[in-house]
């Protein structure tokens, strides 16, 4: 059964669409756990909601790919964006841990927005000089182990808030739940300026 034209780009914009679907996600995530109570939301209920909309992001991380790749679209942007906007989704969504009910420490999640800041600023800035740089095994561990880490936090949440377990025992477990994610998370940004060394010194001479 042949697939026309505009079946093919209608599933490269589907693909576009969940990517940018994410970034709207960041928000109401932030917004759900921060103001809870505002919007009508008990706090026994609260992490169920969270753990939707992560489960809606990771789900349109993996089907945007697949439509990419299905009609083999892949495309220069969609190499760039992908990872941008997961980068994006998950270190909000550390950044929102740092209030509320887990309170992480800021520097810890610095570590998060200062390694994906570096990387995805020489993926632009080499993409724009016609050098593309694809994604690592180890940063899509990273993606990985962040998913993880995220998903680990808000299950942590159900037990307190049912009484289960006290508050500080959520928010040590959490801490180093993030503190190793972090460890790895810096290890695969050294990792990948290392391999790519060689083509980012090439797109620098490029400019000067």
């Amino acid at each position: 059964m042949f697939q026309t034209s505009e079946n093919k780009v209608y599933e490269v914009k589907t693909a576009l669409i969940l990517t940018l679907g994410r970034l709207v996600i960041c928000p109401i995530f932030l917004v759900v756990y921060l103001f809870y109570a505002k919007i009508g939301i008990s706090i026994t209920f609260m992490p169920y909601v969270l753990l939707g909309l992560l489960l809606i992001c990771e789900l349109s991380d993996i089907f945007d790919g697949f439509f990419a790749r299905r009609q083999k679209q892949v495309t220069e942007l969609g190499k760039i964006l992908d990872p941008m906007a997961d980068s994006i989704v998950r270190v909000s969504v550390f950044l929102s841990f740092t209030q509320g009910i887990i309170k992480l420490p800021l520097l810890l999640v610095l570590v998060f927005v200062v390694r994906d800041s570096v990387i995805s600023t020489l993926r632009t800035l080499c993409a724009l000089r016609g050098i593309a740089l694809a994604a690592r095994v180890s940063g899509k561990l990273k993606a990985v182990l962040q998913a993880v880490a995220i998903f680990a936090i808000l299950l942590l949440m159900i037990p307190y808030t049912l009484h289960y377990i006290s508050l500080d025992f959520v928010r040590s477990v959490s801490f180093w739940i993030v503190f190793v994610t972090a460890v790895y998370t810096v290890a695969s940004g050294i990792e990948y300026l290392w391999v790519y060394r060689g083509a980012i010194r090439q797109s620098w001479r490029n400019i000067s």
